[in-house]
């Protein structure tokens, strides 16, 4: 049934009234614009007003009120003067004595006005939604072209979907592999404490996350006080109370990388399927920029060189020996492991500063890949200590070669191209598969024991342990 509001003290109300009766209305009368008295819930469909109530002191704050409420302001002359207060406002027809029809005809013309602009003003809405949207997921795409550091990209891309879906929190658990945990990767927003709980840990199907990565379905829940799956501990870990929550898995290729959520609005209003539909686009980004992140992972642990010296790093070293020493079983062949350590390097460091000790340093790499086989390895173990893999080489060749690298560094004259003399001695520490050791381990730890025996006595010498 449509309401009207009639405004006005003539006996016309009553003829109105009679008019829309037929069009299944119900008529209200004020005698004046500053009588009507409604509540929100009973807003009219169509308003009726005398045009002697524009003189009202209340006229603006009366348009105002009514502004998207269709309007029929009844004239007593045909020249309508007077009227441009009321043609102003929009949604108003006048009209000098309307008949029925006329009346009809007005009501259905402002009443397709009124749905016309209803209709282009959601849409407006809904293009400035997509504009906004559009805008962020372009500025996601160059973030993720920009960075390679995970917690850098999550953070650029949900500081902007918090705005966009106005949510006070949000947090990204990635799934343990070996555990089928949910650890807690990160964690930010407002009034969340994301240090208290980091690394924190969601047992399989604990909690809302824990049930969302089970079952791999996204959920909504309005109100979490309500929900048995709800866990408050990390709540309690955060000093943080969640009220509603939006939990999504992440997915890549079938497989669940983790769970996205997003955590109570600013407002005190629970999250809406429009909500959750725009996480879910968000959560394809998330997927791509984890991916990313794992296979830099990856590859950075590929990385066997040193950034310093060049040579082989000891990620490098341990796959080598493990080879080696299946080559040398294979085989039936030793294989010899040189431990170096430069003297008194710290002096250099103390004495001459950083870049003149990391320079001699690669100067001392440079020395040991002339002085050795194409066949042989060289790593650099950490700090001025070297390894040198001597593959096929029993430990009486090994301790030459050793002697040999020793005599050429302790006749070198270091950096003289940088306008420097450095004369510098190295202690060096051998030991032998099967000979002396009968494992990887052993045989770094005894190479790394002789080298020592040598650094605590005379320096610039060569033990082996065979």
């Amino acid at each position: 049934m449509n309401k009207i509001f009639y405004v006005g003290s003539s006996g016309l109300g009553k003829d109105i009234e009679g008019l829309f009766v037929g069009k299944n209305a119900a008529v209200l009368r004020f005698r004046s614009i500053n009588t009507i008295r409604y509540r929100n819930a009973d807003s009219p469909d169509l308003i009726v007003i005398e045009r002697a109530q524009s003189k009202e002191p209340l006229f603006r704050e009366f348009l105002r009120r009514f502004s998207e409420i269709p309007k029929i302001v009844l004239s007593d002359r045909r020249s309508f003067a007077g009227l441009s207060p009321w043609l102003k406002a929009g949604l108003t027809t006048p009209l000098f004595a309307p008949t029925p029809e006329e009346l009809d005809f007005a009501f259905n013309k402002l009443m397709s006005e009124k749905k016309l602009l209803t209709e282009n003003s959601t849409l407006k809405h809904r293009l400035t939604g997509m504009k906004r949207e559009l805008d962020f997921f372009e500025d996601v795409s160059k973030t993720l072209t920009s960075s390679l550091e995970l917690n850098d990209i999550l953070s650029s891309i949900m500081r902007k979907a918090r705005h966009l879906i106005k949510a006070e929190a949000w947090s990204l658990l990635l799934l343990d592999e070996e555990t089928g945990d949910l650890v807690f990767e990160k964690t930010a927003g407002k009034k969340r404490s994301s240090k208290k709980i980091s690394k924190e840990r969601l047992r399989p199907g604990e909690g809302i996350a824990g049930w969302v990565a089970q079952e791999q379905i996204p959920v909504v829940v309005p109100d979490v006080s309500k929900d048995p799956r709800f866990s408050c501990r990390m709540d309690k870990e955060a000093d943080f109370r969640t009220r509603s929550i939006i939990c999504v898995p992440i997915r890549n290729k079938g497989t669940v990388l983790g769970v996205l959520e997003v955590v109570n609005k600013t407002t005190d209003d629970p999250f809406t399927k429009e909500d959750l539909d725009f996480v879910l686009r968000i959560v394809d980004h998330a997927a791509i920029a984890i991916e990313r992140s794992a296979l830099y992972q990856k590859m950075a642990e590929l990385s066997v060189t040193d950034d310093l010296t060049k040579l082989f790093n000891s990620r490098y070293l341990n796959r080598t020996l493990e080879l080696e020493i299946t080559r040398a079983n294979r085989h039936h062949t030793s294989l010899s492991l040189i431990f170096m350590d430069v003297d008194h390097f710290k002096l250099i460091n103390d004495n001459y500063g950083h870049l003149i000790g990391s320079k001699l340093l690669v100067e001392m790499g440079q020395i040991l890949l002339r002085s050795l086989r194409t066949v042989d390895i060289v790593a650099r173990y950490g700090g001025d200590e070297f390894v040198i893999v001597l593959p096929q080489t029993a430990p009486k060749s090994a301790i030459q070669i050793a002697e040999r690298i020793r005599k050429t560094i302790e006749h070198n004259v270091f950096l003289k191209r940088d306008g420097y003399s450095f004369r510098m001695t190295a202690s060096f520490g051998i030991a032998s598969y099967p000979e002396s050791a009968r494992s990887k381990e052993e045989l770094l730890k005894l190479a790394d024991e002789a080298m020592y025996r040598v650094k605590n006595q005379t320096r610039n010498g060569v033990y082996a342990i065979v």
